[in-house]
Protein backbone atom coordinates (compact mmCIF):
# COMPACT_ATOMS: atom_id res chain seq x y z
CA UNK A 1 0.00 0.00 0.00
CA UNK A 2 1.56 3.63 -0.47
CA UNK A 3 2.51 5.45 2.06
CA UNK A 4 -0.37 7.80 0.62
CA UNK A 5 -3.80 7.61 2.61
CA UNK A 6 -6.03 6.54 0.45
CA UNK A 7 -9.16 6.47 2.31
CA UNK A 8 -11.19 4.98 -0.25
CA UNK A 9 -8.44 2.30 -0.82
CA UNK A 10 -8.44 1.55 2.65
CA UNK A 11 -12.53 1.28 3.27
CA UNK A 12 -12.45 -0.99 0.01
CA UNK A 13 -9.63 -2.96 1.82
CA UNK A 14 -11.84 -3.48 4.98
CA UNK A 15 -15.03 -4.34 2.98
CA UNK A 16 -13.77 -6.70 0.97
CA UNK A 17 -12.43 -8.40 4.23
CA UNK A 18 -15.80 -7.61 6.17
CA UNK A 19 -18.03 -9.09 3.51
CA UNK A 20 -16.27 -12.55 2.88
CA UNK A 21 -16.20 -13.08 6.74
CA UNK A 22 -19.71 -12.39 7.65
CA UNK A 23 -21.25 -13.70 4.37
CA UNK A 24 -19.35 -17.09 5.50
CA UNK A 25 -20.71 -17.08 9.45
CA UNK A 26 -24.42 -15.83 7.78
CA UNK A 27 -23.99 -18.96 5.68
CA UNK A 28 -23.04 -21.35 8.25
CA UNK A 29 -26.09 -19.73 10.47
CA UNK A 30 -28.64 -20.50 8.48
CA UNK A 31 -26.86 -24.08 7.24
CA UNK A 32 -28.61 -24.83 10.72
CA UNK A 33 -32.22 -24.67 9.88
CA UNK A 34 -33.77 -22.47 7.14
CA UNK A 35 -35.85 -20.31 9.38
CA UNK A 36 -32.80 -18.84 10.27
CA UNK A 37 -32.27 -17.25 6.66
CA UNK A 38 -33.78 -13.69 7.72
CA UNK A 39 -31.52 -13.07 10.99
CA UNK A 40 -28.44 -14.29 8.64
CA UNK A 41 -29.66 -11.68 6.17
CA UNK A 42 -29.84 -9.09 9.06
CA UNK A 43 -26.17 -10.10 10.16
CA UNK A 44 -24.80 -9.31 6.35
CA UNK A 45 -26.72 -6.30 6.62
CA UNK A 46 -25.23 -4.73 9.85
CA UNK A 47 -21.81 -4.86 7.74
CA UNK A 48 -22.77 -3.30 4.85
CA UNK A 49 -22.36 0.00 4.99
CA UNK A 50 -19.68 2.19 6.63
CA UNK A 51 -16.81 4.26 6.74
CA UNK A 52 -14.71 2.26 8.66
CA UNK A 53 -12.71 5.24 10.67
CA UNK A 54 -12.93 2.26 13.26
CA UNK A 55 -10.61 0.05 11.32
CA UNK A 56 -9.02 3.62 10.10
CA UNK A 57 -7.86 4.51 13.29
CA UNK A 58 -6.25 1.27 14.38
CA UNK A 59 -4.63 0.72 11.14
CA UNK A 60 -2.98 4.09 11.53
CA UNK A 61 -1.89 3.26 15.55
CA UNK A 62 -0.21 0.59 13.95
CA UNK A 63 1.21 2.28 11.49
CA UNK A 64 2.43 5.91 13.48
CA UNK A 65 3.75 2.97 15.44
CA UNK A 66 6.30 2.24 12.79
CA UNK A 67 5.44 -1.07 11.69
CA UNK A 68 4.38 -1.67 7.42
CA UNK A 69 1.55 -2.15 6.18
CA UNK A 70 -0.04 -5.84 7.09
CA UNK A 71 -3.28 -7.65 5.52
CA UNK A 72 -3.45 -9.45 8.72
CA UNK A 73 -3.35 -5.48 10.67
CA UNK A 74 -6.24 -5.00 8.34
CA UNK A 75 -8.07 -7.99 9.28
CA UNK A 76 -7.91 -7.21 13.21
CA UNK A 77 -9.04 -3.68 12.58
CA UNK A 78 -11.78 -5.08 10.70
CA UNK A 79 -12.80 -6.68 13.84
CA UNK A 80 -13.44 -3.35 15.24
CA UNK A 81 -16.13 -3.08 12.54
CA UNK A 82 -18.07 -5.26 13.61
CA UNK A 83 -17.86 -4.00 17.60
CA UNK A 84 -19.78 -1.49 15.47
CA UNK A 85 -22.59 -2.91 13.75
CA UNK A 86 -23.07 -5.03 17.07
CA UNK A 87 -23.24 -1.56 18.78
CA UNK A 88 -25.70 -0.31 15.97
CA UNK A 89 -28.24 -3.23 15.98
CA UNK A 90 -28.23 -2.90 19.75
CA UNK A 91 -28.62 1.14 19.78
CA UNK A 92 -31.12 0.95 17.43
CA UNK A 93 -32.87 -1.60 19.57
CA UNK A 94 -32.47 0.70 22.54
CA UNK A 95 -33.58 3.38 21.06
CA UNK A 96 -36.39 2.11 19.00
CA UNK A 97 -34.96 3.68 15.67
CA UNK A 98 -36.75 2.84 12.70
CA UNK A 99 -33.84 3.31 9.95
CA UNK A 100 -30.26 3.11 9.31
CA UNK A 101 -28.17 4.30 6.13
CA UNK A 102 -31.49 4.54 4.84
CA UNK A 103 -33.09 1.35 5.69
CA UNK A 104 -35.13 -0.35 8.31
CA UNK A 105 -33.65 -1.52 11.46
CA UNK A 106 -32.79 -4.83 12.36
CA UNK A 107 -35.91 -5.40 14.93
CA UNK A 108 -38.14 -3.61 12.48
CA UNK A 109 -37.04 -5.59 9.49
CA UNK A 110 -37.53 -8.69 11.90
CA UNK A 111 -41.28 -8.54 11.98
CA UNK A 112 -41.55 -10.22 8.58
CA UNK A 113 -39.58 -12.98 9.70
CA UNK A 114 -42.23 -13.90 12.33
CA UNK A 115 -46.03 -12.70 11.29
CA UNK A 116 -47.50 -15.50 13.30
CA UNK A 117 -45.99 -14.86 16.57
CA UNK A 118 -48.54 -13.91 19.13
CA UNK A 119 -46.03 -10.88 20.10
CA UNK A 120 -44.53 -10.62 16.87
CA UNK A 121 -43.17 -7.03 17.82
CA UNK A 122 -41.28 -8.50 20.76
CA UNK A 123 -40.17 -11.72 19.25
CA UNK A 124 -38.76 -9.04 16.22
CA UNK A 125 -36.60 -6.93 18.36
CA UNK A 126 -35.34 -10.34 20.54
CA UNK A 127 -34.13 -11.74 16.90
CA UNK A 128 -31.83 -8.58 16.71
CA UNK A 129 -30.86 -8.55 19.77
CA UNK A 130 -29.31 -12.17 19.46
CA UNK A 131 -27.92 -10.78 15.67
CA UNK A 132 -26.13 -7.90 17.83
CA UNK A 133 -24.87 -10.71 19.84
CA UNK A 134 -23.63 -13.12 17.44
CA UNK A 135 -21.73 -9.75 15.68
CA UNK A 136 -19.95 -9.06 18.79
CA UNK A 137 -18.59 -12.82 19.11
CA UNK A 138 -17.96 -12.44 15.59
CA UNK A 139 -15.50 -9.19 16.21
CA UNK A 140 -13.58 -11.71 18.65
CA UNK A 141 -13.35 -14.78 15.78
CA UNK A 142 -12.25 -12.11 13.13
CA UNK A 143 -9.25 -10.45 15.74
CA UNK A 144 -8.12 -13.76 17.09
CA UNK A 145 -7.64 -14.98 13.66
CA UNK A 146 -6.39 -12.31 11.55
CA UNK A 147 -3.41 -13.69 11.04
CA UNK A 148 -1.12 -11.23 13.31
CA UNK A 149 1.23 -13.49 16.00
CA UNK A 150 -0.61 -14.87 18.83
CA UNK A 151 2.38 -12.22 20.80
CA UNK A 152 1.21 -9.39 19.05
CA UNK A 153 -2.74 -10.48 19.72
CA UNK A 154 -1.85 -10.92 23.23
CA UNK A 155 -0.49 -7.34 24.03
CA UNK A 156 -4.27 -5.87 22.86
CA UNK A 157 -6.15 -8.36 24.36
CA UNK A 158 -6.95 -6.19 28.08
CA UNK A 159 -7.72 -3.50 25.26
CA UNK A 160 -11.08 -5.23 24.24
CA UNK A 161 -12.41 -5.80 27.43
CA UNK A 162 -11.95 -2.33 28.63
CA UNK A 163 -13.76 -1.25 25.42
CA UNK A 164 -16.59 -3.40 25.72
CA UNK A 165 -16.58 -2.53 29.60
CA UNK A 166 -16.64 1.58 28.87
CA UNK A 167 -19.07 1.11 25.64
CA UNK A 168 -21.58 -0.62 27.46
CA UNK A 169 -21.19 1.47 30.42
CA UNK A 170 -21.86 4.63 28.15
CA UNK A 171 -25.19 2.96 26.60
CA UNK A 172 -26.52 2.64 30.10
CA UNK A 173 -25.46 5.86 31.42
CA UNK A 174 -27.51 7.12 28.13
CA UNK A 175 -30.55 5.12 29.07
CA UNK A 176 -29.96 6.16 32.90
CA UNK A 177 -30.05 9.83 31.74
CA UNK A 178 -32.79 9.62 29.11
CA UNK A 179 -35.52 12.04 30.29
CA UNK A 180 -33.83 13.78 33.60
CA UNK A 181 -33.15 17.99 32.96
CA UNK A 182 -30.47 18.50 30.46
CA UNK A 183 -27.22 18.71 31.52
CA UNK A 184 -23.85 19.36 29.51
CA UNK A 185 -21.56 17.66 31.92
CA UNK A 186 -23.88 13.99 32.14
CA UNK A 187 -24.41 14.75 27.97
CA UNK A 188 -20.56 14.73 27.38
CA UNK A 189 -19.80 12.08 29.53
CA UNK A 190 -22.36 9.74 27.76
CA UNK A 191 -20.36 10.80 24.71
CA UNK A 192 -17.13 9.81 26.08
CA UNK A 193 -18.08 6.53 26.62
CA UNK A 194 -20.70 5.49 24.64
CA UNK A 195 -18.97 6.73 21.30
CA UNK A 196 -15.33 8.92 21.79
CA UNK A 197 -13.89 5.72 23.29
CA UNK A 198 -14.50 3.31 20.77
CA UNK A 199 -15.02 5.28 17.60
CA UNK A 200 -11.04 6.96 18.21
CA UNK A 201 -9.32 6.24 21.35
CA UNK A 202 -9.50 2.52 21.73
CA UNK A 203 -8.90 1.69 17.56
CA UNK A 204 -6.01 3.59 18.28
CA UNK A 205 -4.49 1.92 21.66
CA UNK A 206 -4.97 -1.75 20.27
CA UNK A 207 -3.43 -0.80 16.82
CA UNK A 208 -0.35 0.67 18.71
CA UNK A 209 -0.30 -2.53 21.57
CA UNK A 210 -0.33 -4.82 18.70
CA UNK A 211 2.41 -2.55 17.17
CA UNK A 212 4.24 -2.50 20.03
CA UNK A 213 4.68 0.97 20.66
CA UNK A 214 6.02 2.80 23.78
CA UNK A 215 3.55 3.89 26.76
CA UNK A 216 4.61 7.56 25.63
CA UNK A 217 2.95 7.20 22.27
CA UNK A 218 -0.37 5.58 23.79
CA UNK A 219 -0.63 8.28 26.31
CA UNK A 220 -0.33 11.18 22.96
CA UNK A 221 -3.06 8.55 21.60
CA UNK A 222 -5.79 9.40 23.89
CA UNK A 223 -4.65 12.78 24.31
CA UNK A 224 -5.75 12.96 20.60
CA UNK A 225 -8.15 10.25 20.23
CA UNK A 226 -11.00 11.57 23.38
CA UNK A 227 -11.43 14.60 22.27
CA UNK A 228 -11.60 14.31 18.58
CA UNK A 229 -14.04 11.36 19.27
CA UNK A 230 -16.49 14.15 21.47
CA UNK A 231 -16.22 15.98 18.35
CA UNK A 232 -17.43 12.80 15.73
CA UNK A 233 -20.19 12.31 18.75
CA UNK A 234 -21.44 15.78 18.66
CA UNK A 235 -21.47 16.18 14.87
CA UNK A 236 -23.42 13.33 14.85
CA UNK A 237 -26.17 14.88 17.42
CA UNK A 238 -26.19 17.74 15.11
CA UNK A 239 -26.67 16.11 11.92
CA UNK A 240 -29.87 13.76 13.86
CA UNK A 241 -31.94 17.13 14.12
CA UNK A 242 -30.20 19.78 11.24
CA UNK A 243 -28.68 16.88 9.17
CA UNK A 244 -30.58 15.98 5.40
CA UNK A 245 -31.69 12.63 6.13
CA UNK A 246 -31.16 11.49 2.80
CA UNK A 247 -27.56 11.72 3.70
CA UNK A 248 -27.56 10.61 7.03
CA UNK A 249 -29.92 7.58 6.48
CA UNK A 250 -31.40 8.22 9.53
CA UNK A 251 -34.82 9.78 10.46
CA UNK A 252 -34.54 13.38 11.33
CA UNK A 253 -35.66 14.29 15.12
CA UNK A 254 -35.08 10.96 16.61
CA UNK A 255 -33.32 12.20 19.36
CA UNK A 256 -35.27 14.07 20.58
CA UNK A 257 -38.24 12.34 19.99
CA UNK A 258 -36.38 9.60 22.33
CA UNK A 259 -35.54 12.28 24.59
CA UNK A 260 -31.96 11.41 24.44
CA UNK A 261 -29.38 13.29 26.45
CA UNK A 262 -27.56 14.95 23.69
CA UNK A 263 -24.89 18.21 24.06
CA UNK A 264 -27.31 20.10 21.50
CA UNK A 265 -30.49 19.45 23.93
CA UNK A 266 -28.23 19.87 27.27
CA UNK A 267 -26.56 23.35 25.24
CA UNK A 268 -30.48 24.82 24.96
CA UNK A 269 -32.10 24.22 27.84
CA UNK A 270 -28.93 25.77 29.27
CA UNK A 271 -29.33 29.11 27.31
CA UNK A 272 -33.26 29.28 27.79
CA UNK A 273 -34.91 31.67 29.50
CA UNK A 274 -38.04 30.47 31.94
CA UNK A 275 -40.63 30.81 29.09
CA UNK A 276 -38.07 28.96 26.32
CA UNK A 277 -37.82 26.28 29.16
CA UNK A 278 -41.46 25.92 29.60
CA UNK A 279 -42.35 25.30 26.05
CA UNK A 280 -39.58 23.18 25.66
CA UNK A 281 -41.14 20.92 28.47
CA UNK A 282 -44.56 20.91 26.98
CA UNK A 283 -42.75 20.13 23.43
CA UNK A 284 -40.83 17.45 24.56
CA UNK A 285 -43.26 15.81 27.37
CA UNK A 286 -44.25 12.10 27.24
CA UNK A 287 -47.67 14.22 26.16
CA UNK A 288 -45.97 16.53 24.07
CA UNK A 289 -45.87 16.52 19.87
CA UNK A 290 -41.82 16.49 19.79
CA UNK A 291 -41.68 13.60 22.48
CA UNK A 292 -44.21 11.51 20.52
CA UNK A 293 -42.97 9.33 17.68
CA UNK A 294 -46.00 9.71 15.47
CA UNK A 295 -46.15 13.59 16.65
CA UNK A 296 -46.60 16.61 14.39
CA UNK A 297 -43.29 17.55 12.25
CA UNK A 298 -43.73 21.06 12.84
CA UNK A 299 -43.67 20.39 16.63
CA UNK A 300 -39.58 19.74 15.70
CA UNK A 301 -39.47 22.54 13.70
CA UNK A 302 -40.41 24.93 16.31
CA UNK A 303 -37.93 22.89 18.79
CA UNK A 304 -35.29 23.34 16.04
CA UNK A 305 -35.64 27.17 15.17
CA UNK A 306 -36.11 27.71 19.14
CA UNK A 307 -32.17 25.90 18.88
CA UNK A 308 -31.44 28.16 16.39
CA UNK A 309 -32.31 31.59 18.11
CA UNK A 310 -30.66 30.41 20.96
CA UNK A 311 -27.60 30.12 18.65
CA UNK A 312 -27.47 26.44 20.52
CA UNK A 313 -26.27 24.91 17.67
CA UNK A 314 -23.04 27.49 17.47
CA UNK A 315 -22.35 26.27 20.14
CA UNK A 316 -22.06 22.61 19.59
CA UNK A 317 -20.14 24.05 16.64
CA UNK A 318 -17.91 25.27 18.88
CA UNK A 319 -17.26 22.70 20.93
CA UNK A 320 -16.76 20.42 18.30
CA UNK A 321 -13.95 23.10 16.79
CA UNK A 322 -12.06 23.45 20.13
CA UNK A 323 -12.08 19.61 20.22
CA UNK A 324 -10.50 18.97 16.62
CA UNK A 325 -7.74 21.84 17.70
CA UNK A 326 -6.81 19.88 20.90
CA UNK A 327 -6.57 16.28 19.34
CA UNK A 328 -4.48 18.02 15.92
CA UNK A 329 -2.14 19.91 18.67
CA UNK A 330 -1.82 16.82 20.55
CA UNK A 331 -0.83 15.43 17.37
CA UNK A 332 1.83 17.61 16.32
CA UNK A 333 3.94 16.42 19.66
CA UNK A 334 3.66 13.01 18.91
CA UNK A 335 6.71 11.20 17.10
CA UNK A 336 5.14 9.72 14.21
CA UNK A 337 6.57 8.96 11.05
CA UNK A 338 5.13 11.82 8.55
CA UNK A 339 2.46 9.48 6.84
CA UNK A 340 0.90 9.14 9.81
CA UNK A 341 0.80 12.48 10.63
CA UNK A 342 -1.27 13.39 7.63
CA UNK A 343 -3.33 10.12 7.78
CA UNK A 344 -4.11 11.24 11.44
CA UNK A 345 -4.87 14.72 10.58
CA UNK A 346 -6.90 13.57 7.53
CA UNK A 347 -8.80 11.59 9.70
CA UNK A 348 -9.45 14.78 12.13
CA UNK A 349 -11.38 16.27 9.54
CA UNK A 350 -12.99 13.82 8.03
CA UNK A 351 -14.10 12.80 11.50
CA UNK A 352 -15.62 16.11 12.67
CA UNK A 353 -17.07 17.88 9.20
CA UNK A 354 -19.33 15.51 7.61
CA UNK A 355 -22.78 15.31 6.16
CA UNK A 356 -23.75 11.92 7.62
Amino acid sequence: MSEAWDPAAFKARVDEVLHRFVAREADLLAQVDPALDPVAVQVEAAVAAGKRLRAAFCYWGWRAAGQPDSDALVRAAGALELVHAAAVVHDDLVDDSPLRHGRPTAHVALRAAVPRHPRASEAARSLAMLAGDLLMSLAGQLFVTSGLPAAYLGRARPLWALLARELIAGECLEILHTGAVPDTDASLKVIRYKTAKYTVEQPLLIGAALAGAPARLSEGFTAYGLPLGEAFQLRDDLLGLFGDPERTGKANGDDLRGHRPTALLAETWRLAGPGERERLRALMGPDGPAGDPTGEHGALDEVRELMVRLKAPDRVEEMIAARVGEALGVLGTLDVPPAGAAALTALAHSAAVRPS
